[in-house]
């Protein structure tokens, strides 16, 4: 009978790279098992009777202080076991600040704070730094220990700071097998001190274990029903058997020369601001595909608002609010979408039919379980809408090719028609405004008030999260504002049948910031106008799916001077930059390791990209199933584990910060709005099992419900009354707030970016102090 392998019991302190370091420990310690617990999931002295189970224990990093027991939970009890329950622990930044004070080192704040930051870490060459040579170590923190009146405990590495002197950066306890570490191992930059380390601890752990005679007790049903089935465990997501045959798309390709995108969507009617439409561009390298839906009266709207028990279903003939029972909003649309499997399309285009729309930032908040403020029921965003498309039409902008596509039954003749419709078009262009040379409509300059957020508020704000900061809360915080704008121009062209004043705005806006990722979503209540560059999650259809993230952090506008050298001197040359860009690829490493497991790749690590007007600094994280558990998978609802990573990673790292939990809960005190469609996602979910969401950035978006629910109606100013009123648009605007960051400066980067978006609204661009 083989030896049962190795467990050890991972400690999570709330942090958000606590899977990073389970990877750690898989590549470290052979065939071990990893059970990952919360710092406060259980009381000490009720885990002490579990010990017995584990060879080990890993305390990870945390946000927080080592001072406040709510921020250590369970962890203080380990450093003052009695002898007969102890065992060999390894402690990671909070861990390690947690087991120095409790045996008597000072805790200090740092006069620079280190977060993403990589620093030379000097070691003695014994003991866990055995063997182990030079160290390049990532650091995430603001507070360190001195250890002038520490007992029995041994400095092992150390680094020296220019600003803050000598810190230390591993200690031993001389006579209990206790290691621990300040910097972050598991870390993407950390060389020399990662997995070499944590091995050395195993070793170090097993020779310890062996000298003192402790046997690990045999698993059992005690320790299973507390600590269940260890990491790397994939959770399948919520399904039902399927009941309906799978659908088939029918499909034309054409090439036809001159025929934009904004183009097909006049031809669609998009004019008809009473109608709903979709449409999801890529307007600008390196976007490829656009996504246009070709609604009809019968398709189905879902909608849905945190706090509620049911989903709205909505077409042109009905309104029904169906019950969720014992599902949540996530399971639910995964079994809404195991009934719509479609199979059998072309393989070169990335959608075939399914779910297009926006997820609000609240949604992932709530499923992070943070405390949402109170919100306003009444004239509130929708935090899911998406509407089911049967009919679309794909531009690849690579082969010229225009796919038309249909997952009705028996639809040849729309498909015919909808050709013969894109032919004439090319020959009349005169029918299209698009064709024309005539400008987008746009608000008169002095008819737009447009209400910024409170310049030195903002400031404020943002000196209140350095403090957070320097406290230990938080590597970083995504600090952002709404600006308000309110149109009421009497002499500009009314929505009417036949013109969409938003239409014209995001014509406008594709003009002056073409972006790789735009949209236009009018779902009603919500208009969403967006330009934006970064693609947040997308997943390639099953078997074999590849999950790909694309955080930008590092942006730089192009100008006559500005070519890739100086971009890359600029971004790769800045230190705040690449440490912005590092604590969101850590973050979001975290994210794609608790859903997929071990097989996750940093592809790309902070390369500039040159887009149409700007160069950005981007990194590309991607993440494959084990091949077992993506054949079962793959048997399951088309593309539902993709929803699943999704609902995993949101609300977007790049939007919150790091550690994601804490962060959030922070902005949701810094922050006076809900952020709702901004910094949320949209994108699609293709009913044949792929899907691709970006960052709701560089948009706008307008709440107005006079057509809700009305799509059957026809257009009449008499049966809308407030058809003449003014229209009211957000803008959501911020930035990454680290230590490093000067208050002044990040209200100016946040006016930037309200530049190109504010501009579609004829106001004048909003100045700096």
């Amino acid at each position: 009978m083989s030896p049962e392998p190795p467990k050890i019991l991972l400690v999570d302190s709330y942090d958000s790279f606590t899977y990073n370091l389970a990877s750690l420990c898989r590549k470290a310690i052979p065939n071990c098992r990893v059970h990952i617990i919360k710092n406060d999931v259980i009381e000490f002295t009720d885990l002490l009777s579990y010990l017995p189970y584990f060879s080990g224990v890993i305390v990870g990093p945390g946000p927080g202080s080592p001072d406040v027991p709510e921020d250590v939970g369970l962890v203080k009890g380990l450093w003052k076991m009695n002898d007969t329950h102890v065992l060999p622990v390894f402690g990671v930044c909070l861990g390690h600040q947690s087991l120095a004070v409790e045996h008597g080192a000072t805790l200090r704040r740092l006069s620079v704070v280190k977060h993403g930051q990589v620093s030379a870490v000097e070691h003695t060459g014994i003991d866990i730094f055995k063997g182990v040579g030079p160290v390049d170590a990532v650091r995430y923190h603001s507070l360190h220990v001195e250890l002038g009146g520490a007992k029995n405990i041994e400095e092992l590495a150390w680094s020296h700071d220019e600003e803050n002197g000598r810190v230390v950066m591993a200690i031993r306890h001389c006579t209990r097998p206790f290691w621990a570490v300040q910097y972050h191992p598991e870390s993407v930059l950390t060389r020399g001190g990662g997995t070499d380390v944590v091995l050395n601890f195993w070793r170090l752990a097993c020779a310890w274990n062996f000298s003192h005679g402790r046997v690990t007790r045999p698993w059992d049903q005690r320790a299973d029903g507390l600590f269940g089935t260890p990491w790397p465990y994939i959770r399948p997501s919520s399904s039902i058997p399927r009941t309906n045959a799978p659908l088939s798309p029918s499909t034309i390709k054409l090439n036809i020369q001159g025929l934009s995108a904004p183009d097909i969507c006049e031809v669609l009617g998009v004019d008809d601001d009473s109608s709903p439409f979709v449409m999801l561009e890529s307007a600008a390298q390196p976007g490829r595909f656009t996504i246009i839906g070709c609604l009809t009266l019968a398709s189905l709207r879902v909608t849905y608002s945190i706090g509620d028990n049911f989903i709205r279903l909505a077409n042109g003939e009905s309104c029904d609010e169906v019950d969720l029972g014992s599902h949540d909003v996530w399971s639910w649309l995964t079994s809404f979408m195991n009934k719509k499997e479609v199979i059998g399309g072309s393989p070169e285009i990335p959608f075939w039919g399914g779910l297009i729309g926006y997820l609000s930032y609240e949604l992932g908040v709530e499923y992070l379980k943070v405390s949402a403020r109170r919100m306003h029921r009444e004239a509130r965003h929708p935090d899911v809408n998406l509407v089911f498309v049967e009919r679309s039409i794909i531009l690849d902008s690579t082969s010229g090719n225009i796919h038309l596509q249909s997952i009705m039954e028996d639809d040849d003749e729309w498909l015919t028609e909808m050709a013969a419709q894109l032919h004439s078009a090319v020959r009349n262009h005169s029918t299209y405004s698009s064709l024309n040379t005539s400008p987008p409509t746009k608000a008169r300059p002095n008819t737009s008030t447009v209400i910024l957020p409170d310049g030195d508020l903002y400031r404020s704000r943002i000196r209140m999260a350095k403090e957070y900061l320097a406290a230990g809360e938080s590597y970083e915080l995504c600090l952002t504002a709404n600006t308000h704008i309110t149109l009421n121009d009497p002499l500009a062209p009314k929505a009417s049948s036949t013109h969409s004043p938003s239409w014209q705005r995001y014509k406008h806006l594709r003009e002056i910031n073409p972006a790789p990722h735009a949209g236009y979503l009018r779902l009603h209540p919500t208009t969403l106008m967006s330009s934006s560059p970064e693609r947040f999650l997308s997943f390639s259809r099953p078997p074999g799916a590849t999950y790909q993230l694309r955080p930008i952090k590092g942006t730089i506008r192009k100008g006559p001077n500005v070519t890739r050298a100086v971009a890359e001197e600029a971004l790769i040359g800045s230190r705040k930059e690449i440490a912005e860009n590092l604590m969101i690829v850590d973050l979001i490493r975290h994210d794609l390791h608790g859903a997929v497991g071990e097989d996750v790749e940093v592809k790309q690590f902070c390369t500039v990209e040159e887009y149409r007007t700007v160069w950005q600094l981007v990194s590309v994280i991607e993440g494959k199933l084990p091949g077992g558990a993506d054949q079962a998978l793959s048997r399951q609802a088309n593309g539902a584990f993709g929803w699943e990573v999704l609902k995993r990673s949101l609300p977007p790292g790049s939007m919150t910060g790091a550690p994601k939990k804490r962060s959030v809960g922070i902005l949701q005190q810094l922050e006076d709005e809900e952020r709702n469609v901004y910094s949320g996602v949209f994108g699609y979910w293709c009913a044949g099992g792929g899907g691709d969401w970006s960052v709701t950035i560089r948009s706008c978006f307008k709440y107005d419900d006079r057509y809700e629910d009305d799509a059957n109606k026809s257009y009449d100013p008499d049966f809308y009354p407030g058809i003449h009123e003014p229209e009211h648009w957000v803008i959501g605007a911020g930035g990454a707030i680290t230590d490093l960051s000067d208050p002044d400066a990040e209200w100016d980067e946040m006016l930037t970016k309200l530049q190109s978006v504010l501009r579609v609204f004829g106001a004048d661009g909003p100045r700096g102090h």
